[in-house]
């Protein structure tokens, strides 16, 4: 048997991709978790013997589409020992019909894209009508694709962006790596948002916000919930290190808390594992994407707390476009 199977490298992925149906296929695989045509397991991690690294396996199934598929995520210890980068990502698609593969794609930059395109989907349901004030925790290629999304889809009066990075460079003139690093993201955000402006904390960054997003790599909270203004939004991607967390854990009792899959988020989230250590209740999540698309309507008079914790349904809509 001979096999035809697509293959594409991470520039080629996104060359051909089109972010702008990105959010539209991301919402289909949502609303298919109402209807049952999608399916998503719980993601899963093989350790390596002898403290060789891990990889991390994002399953599901898009049965409208007729595909089934995984992207795995290998960390490398060794390569993080040699300096080089330990993580890998790759998504495999197969026909849910004949279980021939579709599509094998370098995935790396595409989960970029898709942690991106939920958060804005999750945002077109859960940020108030007349929000006009963002602010923006992070400056990596992640927070910088979240800018991208979020800029394409509404009109913001006022950006406002925080990075430690970012400030210790301005400190620092003479350090020539950081320089020329933090030249390159500004030159990024201000393509992006020419009258976004970069504040020097992360308190100056979310005062008056209507929409925070959380865009670090952090494993502990980036922002003092005390600084938020009452009815905002906050969404946070963090990590996938243990118990990895961007707001306080004790804070999601006082919030109206959201998530991309309710089924997996209180086994995946690091704040609501904790959280759940102290009382918190996994009944307490109000609604996640795919009951906002089915029609649930949030109170923007209360501070809403959107969590992603990136799931194999989004890995598979967006290859799906690759098709």
């Amino acid at each position: 048997m001979t096999l035809h199977v697509r293959t594409l490298s991470e520039r080629e992925a996104l060359n051909a991709l089109n972010l702008a149906d990105a959010k539209s296929a991301l919402r289909s695989a949502f609303a298919g978790l109402a209807t049952g045509s999608t399916v998503q397991p719980a993601q899963t991690v093989t350790v390596f013997p002898d403290d060789r690294g891990d990889c991390i396996f994002y399953p599901g199934v898009l049965h409208d589409l007729d595909l089934v598929g995984v992207k795995l995520s290998p960390y490398i210890a060794q390569k993080a020992a040699a300096g080089d980068s330990p993580v890998t990502a790759y998504t495999l698609l197969l026909s849910a019909s004949t279980g021939e593969p579709v599509l094998l794609v370098d995935s790396l930059a595409l989960t970029t894209a898709r942690t991106a395109a939920t958060t804005a989907l999750a945002v077109d349901h859960l940020a108030a009508p007349d929000a006009r004030r963002l602010a923006l925790i992070g400056s990596g290629s992640v927070a910088l694709e979240h800018l991208r999304h979020l800029t394409a889809d509404r009109d913001w009066d006022a950006i406002t962006i925080y990075s430690p990075s970012l400030v210790s460079a301005a400190q620092d003139p003479s350090a020539e790596d950081s320089t020329a690093d933090t030249a390159a993201r500004l030159a990024t955000i201000t393509a992006i948002a020419p009258h976004a402006t970069v504040a020097k904390s992360a308190a100056e960054a979310v005062a008056g916000a209507d929409v925070v997003l959380l865009c670090t790599s952090s494993g502990q909270p980036v922002i003092d919930l005390a600084d938020i203004t009452p009815g905002a939004l906050i969404t946070s991607i963090s990590t996938n290190s243990k118990n990895a967390h961007e707001i306080d854990p004790s804070a999601l009792a006082e919030l109206d808390v959201y998530c991309d899959y309710r089924a997996t988020a209180t086994v995946t989230a690091g704040e609501m594992i904790l959280a759940a250590e102290n009382g918190w209740s996994a009944d307490a999540i109000v609604a996640d994407l795919s009951e906002l698309i089915g029609g649930h309507s949030p109170d923007t008079s209360r501070t809403r707390f959107f969590r992603s914790t990136g799931l194999g349904i989004e890995d598979l809509a967006i290859a799906s476009l690759l098709r």
